[in-house]
């Protein structure tokens, strides 16, 4: 059975109502298509610096750790690029039925075109 864990820093600092947020999104998300890792997005938004910030959840529905090691992440709005990287991100060691809250950071260098932040998507190449 799918259960929903935070990282050490996001469990100490979370606010309450993005807790339930959280929450409710877990409670709403299954298995999609058959795939292993799902990534449904809870917000994006535009940091001080311009760097664009992607929440999701991250689901491992598999049955082997997901892990992020040099793995190419792209965010679309309706389909059009809207910022691609490699993250290497240590604390995302997701165990076997296990989902995670993370936010992901594309520097502004790397945006690709403005986001209007609706119809977004996260995926993993």
């Amino acid at each position: 059975m799918q259960r929903l864990i935070y990282e050490s820093a996001w469990d100490k600092t979370i606010a309450e109502q993005d807790r339930k947020m959280i929450e409710e999104i877990f409670n709403e998300t299954s298995e999609e298509n058959g795939q292993n890792v799902a990534f449904p997005l809870i917000r994006s938004a535009m940091n001080h610096k311009g760097d664009l910030l992607v929440t999701c959840l991250i689901h491992n529905f598999g049955s082997e750790p997901f892990v992020i090691q040099d793995t190419v992440f792209t965010y679309k709005e309706d389909g059009e690029l809207i910022a691609e990287l490699a993250f290497t991100i240590p604390q995302v060691q997701l165990p076997p039925e296990t989902s995670m809250p993370w936010t992901f950071i594309f520097p502004k260098a790397l945006i690709h075109k403005e986001p209007v932040h609706t119809g977004g998507k996260l995926d993993f190449k």
